[in-house]
């Protein structure tokens, strides 16, 4: 469960309006109904699960776009591991996705009936509409403090050196794509477990994530992802 749940927050670190919002996110799509399946494999190849986005509601307010994606991780037997709700709101600038809306709701709701009280902090993700090579992002952290009968247990994940390190294209099962090529350094903590990887991460304008992967400290691929269908 902790393995998992550090694997796909770590990945929401590291990144989801109409034709007429087109201008306000230059690569990712706000429609409502557009939906993404990225398929993830570990470092033999071999099929680790599915993750499914839906746009599913859109809002104009004060000349920012907000959008509530839904999330969906199904493991390679098809077995649901993971549903959650998070927004992203679209500036003009670019977008900014929630650090709070990202802890998956099924995991919260299981620890709120444990009794768990918890503290959500962070920085928002950024990723803005114009990027060049040699570009550095902001970075980006979501930390979650649980406390239960005197006990406490810290969930911290930090998202550190994003920078835009080249311009590749780049072809998946949905097709070929100008992407810009992001790389960034996440260090996690739960407990008493430290894990620190790599990412490089492909972005296309207009559809967002295409491919991603991520290497262990020591530099071996430990795992991928990539774009299996689009519907905008």
């Amino acid at each position: 469960m902790k393995k998992q749940f550090a694997t796909i927050l770590s990945l929401f670190l590291c990144t989801m309006a109409s034709k007429a919002q087109d201008n306000c996110s230059t690569y990712y799509p706000m429609a409502e109904g557009t939906s993404y399946t990225y398929n993830l494999y570990n470092k033999k190849n071999k099929l680790e699960g599915t993750t499914a986005y839906t746009v599913t509601n859109v809002n104009n307010n004060g000349g920012n776009t907000s959008a509530t994606m839904k999330m969906r991780f199904e493991d390679a037997k098809g077995k649901n591991a993971f549903e959650s709700d998070y927004t992203m709101t679209c500036t003009g600038d670019g977008i900014k996705i929630d650090f709070k809306s990202l802890f998956p709701s099924q995991m919260q709701q299981q620890y709120e009936a444990m009794n768990l009280e918890m503290d959500i902090t962070g920085t928002d993700i950024e990723i803005p509409n114009t990027l060049s090579i040699g570009q550095e992002l902001a970075d980006a952290n979501i930390n979650v403090n649980m406390s239960m009968s005197g006990m406490n247990m810290k969930i911290e994940v930090n998202t550190t050196d994003r920078t835009v390190v080249g311009a590749e294209s780049v072809t998946t099962p949905a097709g070929t794509f100008d992407c810009f090529v992001i790389s960034a350094n996440t260090s996690s903590k739960m407990m008493m477990a430290n894990h620190e990887m790599s990412d490089k991460i492909w972005l296309s304008k207009g559809v967002g994530i295409v491919k991603q992967e991520t290497y262990s400290k020591n530099g071996k691929l430990e795992s991928r992802m990539e774009l299996e269908t689009l519907s905008k």
